[in-house]
């Protein structure tokens, strides 16, 4: 499916990982784009090289700002958020002023603007560890296990409240882990691959035995813009890799593309939860989306863009 006329939709976030793949997605898809992003150290510029977008530099929690930004769009992708677990149990401040706070101002500019399609990018990690190996669907409760997990159950609750005080017609969008190109090194796989170019060893948490469900940041994006084009309002979307790994495992597969074998296990991360799982029937069905790259091919395609590109990334990478 394709738009039924030129659309015009901001993505906030949209020079980060996640973001300037759906920017790739919406733009072969025929909509035009606006991206809102602070360009703080995960959003880059390169990452939209060559798109022909409209970068707006700004901060998401800034109502002038977003409302500019916002200014003859169609819809709203909302996917500027923190979202590294680790910095948030240092300094949860950040996280709670931009998932929060922004969630807030975007859901305001949009009604102002009229906007009725809002899509706003959520996590797993809402639901804490997976109980009994069971998968959480849309209603499940919320079981935060981290201060990033809590700012987005709280950003979810904002969204909720908009609901049902204003009419919001917003959408929630849940996924698995994502990853691919241009995910920062703080993230596990980049960290890993970047970790083994350079010889490894390989640094993993602990002995690597939380699981994850692994889902490519091309399939999430093609998720992202089928619920945009098949809107349903007040709607909540689940979006899962099927591709459950151990930590451990997938680290031993980025080592086995590297030529690395060496993994180290150190100290584990403080409030890791075991696995999180996610319950995606009813996108499947409704929407006809499945993911399409499976792990293994996924990792090559991964390994091989940070080889070709770990001259113009960071010089070190660290969880």
């Amino acid at each position: 499916m394709r738009w039924e006329r030129s659309v015009r939709v901001l993505v906030t976030g949209g020079a980060g990982f996640i973001g300037s793949q759906l920017v790739r997605e919406l733009l072969a898809r025929g909509a035009a784009v606006v991206v809102l992003d602070l360009l703080t150290y995960a959003g880059r510029r390169w990452h939209l090289d060559g798109l022909g977008v409209d970068l707006r530099v700004g901060d998401v929690t800034d109502h002038v700002a977003v409302a500019e930004a916002m200014d003859g769009c169609d819809a709203v992708m909302h996917l500027a958020a923190e979202s590294h677990v680790t910095r948030s149990l240092g300094d949860a401040a950040p996280f709670f002023r931009t998932n929060l706070e922004g969630t807030r101002t975007v859901l305001e500019a949009a009604l102002d603007a009229g906007i009725d399609r809002v899509v706003h990018m959520s996590t797993d990690e809402v639901f804490g560890s997976a109980r009994s190996a069971q998968a959480s669907g849309p209603d499940a409760p919320f079981r935060p296990g981290n201060p990033y997990a809590a700012s987005k159950v709280a950003a979810e609750a904002v969204v909720m409240a908009w609901w049902h005080s204003f009419g919001s017609q917003a959408n929630i969008v849940r996924c698995t882990n994502n990853y691919g190109p241009r995910q920062h090194p703080e993230k596990a796989i980049p960290c890993w691959t970047l970790a083994a170019l350079a010889g490894g060893p390989i640094a993993i948490h602990g002995r690597g035995t939380p699981r994850r469900d692994w889902l490519h940041v091309s399939d999430c994006a093609r998720g992202l813009a089928d619920i945009l084009e098949q809107w349903r309002s007040g709607h909540i979307w689940h979006l899962a890799g099927g591709s459950v790994q151990t930590n451990h495992a997938v680290a031993t597969a980025v080592g086995r593309l590297c030529g690395v074998q060496q993994i180290v296990c150190g100290p584990d991360r403080p409030g890791q939860d075991d696995v999180y799982l996610l319950d995606d029937t009813n996108t499947r069905a409704v929407l006809g989306w499945a993911p399409s790259v499976s792990l293994e091919d996924g990792l090559a395609e991964t390994v091989a863009w940070y080889r070709a590109h770990q001259g113009r990334l960071w010089k070190r990478a660290s969880l």
